[in-house]
């Protein structure tokens, strides 16, 4: 059999395999580890599709990003990745380089430059919900093209009125394709396809030369359905070790699906650093505010704590319901799951114990109860989207008589859709809890007739809990009044909704 050339682009590819004698029999010894980042990005095209782990700045492959940023060669990527980093970092540089052209994400955070392009045509974004991104590259990677979800029914998703691209003065120049849709077992569901990808950087704790990882607590994330589902894998390690090293039943992304290995030389960092109060039990209440909008909260806060019954697993949304556990009586155990890939999320850290491979899904520093998992974001929402998960506590802009919900959207500003409308797909099995206070600053109502914003899910919530009131919500019989605050009438919360609603025969004052 005849060699490679050196400097061949098979000898490059192959390091390779190099050829070492034994007593027995010559072998060949496999070994994926390139020299830098630099050799390992020498051949790669522009207008190629690039598949990016990480969530927030966790387990993100800060290296190889920041040798792309460092040829300008490369250009007009599309890029797939849970959410673009921040400004500054991560795939931040690249939309500050302008090298991507299309990003394809479910969220799209306090990135201000990227919000900024999307909304002034500089960059197209189809915004997919968190769950369904995960899919269809897992979906990718196992050549399934396409499968039916629940997510994202009824919504701009489904109907193709989601903008792709502006125009420079904020128009709309593009929209999304409308989805099919099919009824399984009398529920709706809608269909999308796989996304494939060119290039794959995944960020890895541990890889050895054969190409085999594993990955450290919530840096699993997006990084091992990415791996899978590429031409070219390239992983950089913090660790690079022999074979053997790495357990074989700790081998979280097998060396199969990678081409190449490189040295990680960059540092890990924390998006939001958070840490438990020292000032003893509920003293996190702070970070509500002040004055009267911080005891409107904190009763909002209090109340929702009372919706966990002992043995639950729950979702919380960022904001209010984070805080809900602070105020849950010890009496009661909760496993709480986080959708970036925890279950059996801890309390915030003591000042000095962050640790950047543990953040929730608000991007916060986090810490492991006893007993804890972790894994990637496809089997997280795999246990949501299943109804695995018994409880979910969301935040909200607006909830209808019938129990829609919008969350994700103002007018001329965007966000992303992040897990939410995954989280309430499921609503037969997952109860979907909003908390959110009874009016706008402008004091208007948020308990409406019909949202005018973009939904997140139709017909999903079952109960809302305000500074004012408790509401339960059925669907077809609309909105009951169970609870009210002490000191509020009924006649007060009849004035701050806009639908009609019930009266429980047994009202109650809020716990």
């Amino acid at each position: 059999m005849s060699c490679p050339r050196a400097g061949s682009q098979t000898f490059k590819a192959t390091i390779m395999v190099r050829r070492s004698l034994s007593t027995t029999s010559p072998r060949h010894v496999i070994n994926k580890v390139w020299p830098s980042a630099a050799a390992a990005l020498e051949d790669m095209q522009s207008n190629s599709t690039l598949l990016c782990g990480g969530f927030g700045l966790s387990g993100v492959p800060d290296t190889l990003i920041n040798m792309v940023k460092a040829n300008p060669h490369i250009k007009d990527l599309t890029a797939v990745s849970n959410n673009a980093g921040i400004v500054g970092s991560g795939l931040g540089l690249l939309l500050e380089s302008r090298q991507i052209s299309k990003m394809i994400a479910s969220y799209v955070g306090e990135n201000k430059l990227f919000e900024n392009q999307y909304m002034h045509g500089d960059i197209e974004l189809e915004l997919t919900p968190q769950g369904t991104l995960a899919e269809r590259c897992r979906a990718g990677g196992v050549g399934i093209p396409a499968f039916f979800t629940p997510a994202a029914f009824g919504t701009v998703v489904q109907t193709g009125e989601l903008p792709l691209r502006h125009n420079a003065d904020g128009s709309v120049q593009s929209y999304n394709h409308a989805r099919d849709t099919k009824v399984f077992n009398g529920k709706s569901y809608v269909m999308e396809e796989a996304i494939h990808g060119d290039y794959a950087f995944v960020k890895a704790w541990k890889a050895d030369r054969l190409g085999n990882c594993m990955f450290r607590y919530a840096a699993a994330n997006f990084n091992g359905v990415m791996g899978r589902n590429a031409k070219e894998t390239i992983v950089e390690a913090e660790h690079i070790v022999e074979p053997g090293e790495i357990d074989p039943a700790a081998v979280h992304l097998p060396g199969i699906y990678v081409k190449k290995v490189v040295q990680s030389t960059t540092e890990k960092r924390i998006e939001k650093i958070t840490f438990t109060p020292d000032a003893g039990k509920g003293a996190d209440m702070a970070v509500l505010g002040k004055g009267d909008t911080a005891s409107k909260r904190e009763r909002i806060v209090r109340r929702a704590a009372k919706e966990f019954k002992n043995g639950m697993y729950a979702n919380l949304g960022i904001g209010m319901p984070m805080l809900a556990p602070s105020s849950v009586d010890p009496s009661v155990s909760v496993t709480l799951q986080s959708e970036n890939g925890i279950l059996g999320l801890g309390p915030y850290p003591k000042k000095g114990q962050e640790d950047p491979d543990l953040i929730n899904a608000g991007k916060e520093t986090i810490t492991l109860l006893p007993g804890a998992s972790c894994f990637g974001s496809d089997e997280s929402f795999g246990m949501i989207r299943s109804g695995r998960i018994d409880l979910t506590i969301l935040g909200a802009m607006q909830v209808s008589a019938k129990g829609d919900l919008a969350n994700w959207m103002l007018p001329g500003k965007i966000k992303g859709f992040g897990g939410a409308m995954d989280l309430v797909s499921n609503p037969t099995a997952t109860k979907v809890v909003i908390t959110m206070e009874h009016v706008d600053k402008h004091g208007r109502p948020k308990i409406v007739k019909q949202c005018e914003f973009p939904l997140t899910g139709k017909q999903c919530v079952s109960r809302i809990i305000t500074d004012l009131a408790v509401f339960d919500v059925d669907g077809a019989a609309g909105l009951t009044l169970v609870e009210v605050a002490e000191g509020v009438t009924v006649d007060e919360v009849k004035e701050k909704t806009e639908p009609a609603f019930k009266v429980a025969d047994n009202l109650r004052t809020m716990q």
